[in-house]
Protein backbone atom coordinates (compact mmCIF):
# COMPACT_ATOMS: atom_id res chain seq x y z
CA UNK A 1 0.00 0.00 0.00
CA UNK A 2 1.57 3.53 -1.14
CA UNK A 3 1.76 6.27 1.36
CA UNK A 4 -1.24 8.13 -0.31
CA UNK A 5 -3.71 5.46 0.02
CA UNK A 6 -2.43 4.91 3.74
CA UNK A 7 -2.88 8.92 4.38
CA UNK A 8 -6.46 8.49 2.40
CA UNK A 9 -7.71 5.66 4.41
CA UNK A 10 -6.73 7.80 7.55
CA UNK A 11 -8.02 11.36 6.57
CA UNK A 12 -11.26 9.03 5.59
CA UNK A 13 -11.39 7.51 9.06
CA UNK A 14 -11.20 10.70 11.15
CA UNK A 15 -13.35 12.57 8.35
CA UNK A 16 -16.54 9.73 9.90
CA UNK A 17 -15.33 10.27 13.45
CA UNK A 18 -15.86 14.16 12.91
CA UNK A 19 -18.76 13.96 11.39
CA UNK A 20 -20.19 11.46 14.02
CA UNK A 21 -18.81 14.11 16.97
CA UNK A 22 -20.58 16.86 14.89
CA UNK A 23 -24.15 14.61 14.68
CA UNK A 24 -23.28 14.38 18.36
CA UNK A 25 -23.05 17.59 19.35
CA UNK A 26 -25.94 18.81 17.10
CA UNK A 27 -28.20 16.67 19.81
CA UNK A 28 -26.95 17.93 22.66
CA UNK A 29 -29.17 19.93 24.80
CA UNK A 30 -27.65 23.56 24.70
CA UNK A 31 -27.43 23.05 20.41
CA UNK A 32 -31.48 21.76 20.62
CA UNK A 33 -32.40 25.08 22.61
CA UNK A 34 -30.90 27.02 20.41
CA UNK A 35 -32.04 25.13 17.28
CA UNK A 36 -35.11 25.87 18.42
CA UNK A 37 -34.49 29.57 18.92
CA UNK A 38 -32.59 30.91 16.05
CA UNK A 39 -33.41 28.29 13.58
CA UNK A 40 -29.57 26.90 12.52
CA UNK A 41 -27.13 24.52 14.31
CA UNK A 42 -24.50 25.15 16.95
CA UNK A 43 -20.97 26.56 15.13
CA UNK A 44 -19.03 23.77 16.64
CA UNK A 45 -21.55 21.41 15.43
CA UNK A 46 -21.70 22.81 11.72
CA UNK A 47 -18.06 23.55 11.95
CA UNK A 48 -17.52 19.59 13.14
CA UNK A 49 -19.27 18.95 10.10
CA UNK A 50 -17.93 20.55 7.61
CA UNK A 51 -14.61 19.39 8.35
CA UNK A 52 -15.47 15.87 8.98
CA UNK A 53 -16.77 16.37 5.05
CA UNK A 54 -13.58 17.83 3.90
CA UNK A 55 -11.62 15.08 5.37
CA UNK A 56 -13.61 12.34 4.09
CA UNK A 57 -13.60 13.85 0.96
CA UNK A 58 -10.27 14.22 0.33
CA UNK A 59 -9.22 10.76 2.01
CA UNK A 60 -11.69 9.42 -0.71
CA UNK A 61 -10.09 10.94 -3.31
CA UNK A 62 -6.40 9.83 -1.99
CA UNK A 63 -7.53 6.00 -0.96
CA UNK A 64 -9.66 5.37 -3.87
CA UNK A 65 -8.33 7.60 -7.10
CA UNK A 66 -4.91 7.89 -6.29
CA UNK A 67 -2.40 6.35 -9.28
CA UNK A 68 0.30 4.67 -6.85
Amino acid sequence: MSNNKLIGVVLLGVGAVLLVMGYNASQSIASQFKQAFSGSISDKAMMLYISGAAAAGAGAFLAFFSRK
